[in-house]
């Protein structure tokens, strides 16, 4: 069902997110544990900082989808409004 105001009321593709850091987990921790091995402490560091940004996704997406169908709707589920109270950027 397309309302016209997606742009406003979209939601992220919740499941793609989950597989995408899952992705993202493994290659991290495989950086992590190659460059620590290899001796470059730079390199690690910045696939440790990777990797806790991914565990921050990872939580954030599965606590989004145990939330329900309001943040993960399904095609029985119509989009929700949106809020109408609220000023528009750019004059719109």
């Amino acid at each position: 069902m397309r309302t016209g105001s997606e742009p406003t009321t979209a939601l992220s593709a919740l499941r793609m997110r989950l597989w995408l850091s899952l992705w993202g987990l493994a290659w991290a921790v495989f950086g992590l544990t190659a460059f620590t091995l290899t001796g470059r402490p730079g390199w690690a560091a910045v696939c440790g900082v990777l990797l806790v940004l991914v565990l921050v996704d990872l939580a954030v997406v599965v606590h989004r989808i145990h939330q329900g169908p309001r943040f993960q709707p399904g095609r029985t589920v119509p989009p929700h409004e949106a809020e109408h109270g609220r000023r528009r950027r750019y004059g719109h």
